[in-house]
């Protein structure tokens, strides 16, 4: 006996509907079943088997109806292939580029490198021109017939307690002393300085005066022959950048206890010499120095060796234009705007230039009178001159929590400041 079933109803989606209605012969493959029962499969001890039907399971799609359509990409241009020539032109571009890169890189080494070089030099060159560097430089030459003086020996152990260069040497000039100067630039170089002092007796010393007088009433050039006129004027002749003084001196002033210096003027007098120092000093530029004895010599020679050891330095300072101008606020003066602001502060400074007027004086007077017209108007109202000068002088100055007054001798060199009609006068 067999009992046929109805199959089971399915339930099916909307889109597979849609799906059934556009491929109908697929759709009833997939829900159509058949089921078979036979008597020889049921169990003997059930009257009735019932054979409930298990659907037969679909495969998924392999593809979906709401998936957009597979679009295909449109192909990119071929391409254009280089030739062989192109390929080296544009290694060979960037080749030239990398090298003047590298180049480029190598010039801003190299000239960095000079540029530590020079400062490291011009720091070095600086630290030489300082006078305390520059003293170790100086090298004192004596001439050794200095020597031949006792109190020579004065100089010579004071140099040596300086632990200051010196050298017994030859000179052009007998009994002098000279300064030479090694230069850091070049080895083994020397350069000789411009100071050259004679040390000279009162006995060498009259003859020299004597040859002068000679040549001043003779109006001639004469060499001065037998005297120390003749080599110092030949040293001139040779070179006349050469600054020569004179030290005139006693030798047996440091060992005669009754000695009594002579004085210049008492010299002067006894042998008439007023022209020959003015010949010695204008014409010849030769300066003149009294001094008492070796003591005061070697003090001479060593302001001139200190002020030697000072003048590098000097000199490098002093290059500006205007070496005197120093930086700071006051420098550059004070700006006046256009509608006239600055001008107050301009008349602070007017009278600040007078002499011994202080920023304190200055601003009581521009409190009292804030321009020079209305000073100049004050003035004109004054009928006498006496009154026009002591103006200002009542104006009180407070300072310190003191108080004092201008006094008559700034108000009168103000006054004569704004209405003097002479350039030449002098204010005070």
């Amino acid at each position: 006996m067999s009992v046929l079933r109805r199959a089971k109803t399915w339930e099916v989606s909307d889109s597979e509907d849609s799906d059934a209605e556009k491929k109908p012969d697929s759709n009833l493959d997939e829900i159509s079943q058949t089921i078979t029962v036979s008597e020889e499969d049921e169990a003997p001890d059930n009257k009735c088997n019932t054979l409930q039907s298990s659907p037969i399971k679909t495969e998924p799609r392999q593809t979906s109806a709401l998936s957009p359509p597979r679009q295909h990409a449109t192909p990119s241009p071929a391409r254009k292939r280089r030739n062989k020539e192109e390929v080296e032109a544009d290694r060979e571009a960037a080749r030239e580029r990398r090298e003047r890169v590298r180049t480029a890189r190598t010039r801003e080494k190299e000239e960095r490198k000079q540029e530590q070089q020079r400062r490291r030099e011009a720091a070095e060159n600086l630290k030489t021109l300082r006078p305390e560097n520059c003293l170790k430089s100086l090298t004192v030459r004596i001439d050794p017939a200095l020597l031949q003086d006792g109190g020579s020996d004065i100089l010579l152990d004071t140099l040596a307690t300086f632990d200051w260069r010196f050298s017994i040497e030859s000179q052009q000039l007998p009994h002098s002393i000279t300064w030479t100067r090694d230069l850091p630039q070049a080895e083994d170089s020397l350069l000789e300085e411009e100071q050259v002092v004679l040390v000279l007796g009162l006995t060498d010393f009259m003859d020299t005066v004597v040859s002068v007088k000679k040549m001043l009433d003779s109006n001639e050039e004469q060499t001065g022959a037998g005297s120390f006129l003749s080599p110092i004027l030949e040293c001139l002749n040779r070179d006349a950048k050469k600054v020569i003084t004179l030290l005139v001196t006693d030798p047996q002033q440091d060992y005669r206890a009754d000695a009594v210096p002579l004085p210049d003027e008492t010299l002067q007098s006894k042998l008439g010499m007023e022209n020959v120092l003015v010949y010695l000093q204008l014409c010849k530029n030769i300066s003149l120095v009294f001094l008492d004895g070796w003591q005061e010599v070697t003090n001479h020679v060593c302001a001139i060796t200190k002020a030697l050891s000072k003048r590098p330095f000097k000199l490098l300072t002093e290059r500006a234009e205007l070496p005197f101008c120093v930086d700071g606020s006051w420098a550059s003066g004070v700006r006046v705007e256009r509608d006239g602001s600055g001008l107050i502060q301009v008349w602070s400074r007017q009278v600040q230039q007078l002499n011994r007027v202080s920023p304190t004086v200055a601003s009581t007077v521009i409190a009292a009178y804030p321009s020079p017209q209305l000073l100049l108007q004050a003035y004109q109202s004054l009928d006498s001159e006496e009154d026009r000068k002591s103006l200002l002088a009542g104006l009180l100055v407070k300072s310190g929590g003191k108080e004092r007054r201008i006094g008559p001798e700034i108000s009168a060199r103000v006054y004569r400041c704004l209405t003097a009609q002479n350039p030449q006068l002098v204010l005070d």
